[in-house]
């Protein structure tokens, strides 16, 4: 059983069921679905749902009874009473020997769905990636546990990232690491980031990544963008060398983004700009197709013509939000707000964007995990 959860309407979603809750119903049921299986103490409910506040032991009881009520269309879920200590959320499947989905077991469309997935991922359309994973019980496939992870990713599911069990740190490492990025100042995580590169925690592939994509930016808004020029050329070389086409937008976009902070000329700029939108009208991938039209708007933040770039922006921010990729809506929000640093915008647009970065860090619970997230990174730099 696979439960979506709403976070943007507090709404749940199971097997074509959807169930509207109240804030803290939802804050509840999420923290114990995170954790099914486990038992938690109403302190410890407390603790974790209702921080800084100070409600009384009944909240909880409360807020379990109206849950249990509401969930009771839901089979298969119970939230259990642990006589003497607390309360744990369990799901139960179909009964035993009974094969209600025994396409589940064929390997062909389990391949088959995966690529599917994978083709979702790369055009960036992660409202598709939910929708298919939500809906693994009634297709009747079993989708592999990494590609699961890049589900709870780009939902934005921090909190999951940072505590599940289900899958070793090294795997989650850099998802964590790209959402550590957008909590602190591009110095400080430019210099994380490389001792993560020095110690070689990370998967290679991911390790990759970060080195000919993540550092670009970076550089750039450490304000080094002449490190992010030299580290170009690496990037296109190995692009090019192990045949990873799909980097070339992202690239090509880091790219004109890198110049525009170096102070490289319009008319280049224009040369440069003319051969993204010549990439994305053949790759027309959604998250690209965003973010390059927020390099656009600083561009035009840089000309000092503010209702261009405010359009141009505002159209990037929707065309993210529309691909469902979370952790990209803050990565667009936080090239923003650190280009505003550099090239001042007007008071009314600084305002403007910086109120939304600070209230999109509120929800996807940034603010709040920062302190478990950051000491959880740490550890990775202690010495052996």
């Amino acid at each position: 059983m696979h439960l979506e959860l709403d976070a943007s309407q507090y709404k749940v979603i199971c097997g074509g069921v959807t169930l509207e809750l109240l804030p803290k119903e939802f804050a509840l049921l999420q923290f114990l679905y995170l954790n099914r299986g486990r038992t938690f103490s109403r302190e410890q409910l407390l603790d974790k749902v209702w921080p800084m506040e100070y409600p009384v032991e009944r909240t909880v009881d409360d807020h379990i009874y109206r849950l249990r009520k509401k969930l009771r269309g839901i089979g298969g879920l119970s939230i259990t009473t642990v006589r003497g200590f607390g309360y744990s959320l369990s799901l139960t499947g179909p009964a035993a020997g009974l094969a209600v989905t025994p396409a589940a077991k064929d390997p062909e469309l389990r391949e088959t769905m995966n690529d599917v997935f994978s083709k979702f991922h790369v055009y960036g359309q992660g409202r598709s990636m939910v929708t298919l994973a939500s809906q693994q019980d009634i297709l009747g496939y079993g989708m592999d546990p990494l590609y699961s992870m890049v589900v709870h990713f780009v939902q934005g599911d921090l909190e999951w990232l940072i505590h599940t069990e289900e899958l070793p740190l090294q795997d989650r490492l850099f998802y964590l690491l790209v959402f550590y990025i957008f909590t602190g100042d591009p110095r400080e995580r430019l210099s994380f980031c490389e001792q993560v590169i020095e110690r070689q925690v990370m998967h290679p592939e991911h390790q990759l990544e970060v080195e000919i994509l993540t550092m670009l930016d970076l550089f750039t808004m450490a304000g080094e963008p002449e490190r992010a020029l030299e580290r170009l050329t690496k990037s296109h070389q190995v692009i090019a060398e192990l045949g990873y086409d799909n980097f070339i937008p992202v690239t090509l976009i880091t790219e004109l983004f890198t110049h525009l902070v170096a102070g490289t000329g319009n008319e280049e700029l224009a040369r440069m700009d003319q051969a993204v939108g010549e990439v994305l009208q053949q790759k027309p991938f959604l998250r690209e197709i965003g973010s390059y039209k927020i390099v656009q708007g600083l561009w035009h933040v840089r000309n000092s013509q503010w209702r261009q770039a405010e359009t141009l922006l505002d159209e990037g921010l929707q065309v993210l939000e529309m691909s469902g990729f979370v952790p990209l809506q803050l990565y667009g929000l936080y090239r923003i707000t650190h280009f505003f640093r550099m090239f001042p915008a007007t008071a009314a647009m600084q305002r403007k964007y910086g109120s939304r970065f600070r209230a999109a860090l509120e929800d996807s619970g940034l603010i709040r995990l920062e302190q478990p997230l950051e000491e959880l990174l740490q550890k990775l730099l202690q010495p052996l």
